[in-house]
């Protein structure tokens, strides 16, 4: 899965923005797992294979996120 987490430097704004323009969240899903970040610190954004996963953390460093992978708890 791919995990996001909070940081002291992006606005929550921008990480909607991230989340609405990279993976297609709607607004209100998009708000949801900002807030998970932002209160949690952290949000699993998505899940699936390992290589899926890699290029989605490659991209949310891109947007400037803080992200990693991580093994699904079974």
């Amino acid at each position: 899965m791919t995990v996001v987490w909070n940081d002291p430097v992006n606005l929550m704004s921008y990480v909607v923005h991230v989340f609405r323009s990279y993976f297609g969240f709607s607004k209100p899903t998009a708000e949801k797992l900002m807030l998970q970040v932002h209160n949690d610190g952290r949000a699993v954004v998505a899940q699936g294979n390992r290589e899926a996963m890699e290029r989605h953390v490659e991209a949310m460093h891109e947007f400037g996120l803080w992200a990693t992978v991580a093994k699904v708890d079974s």
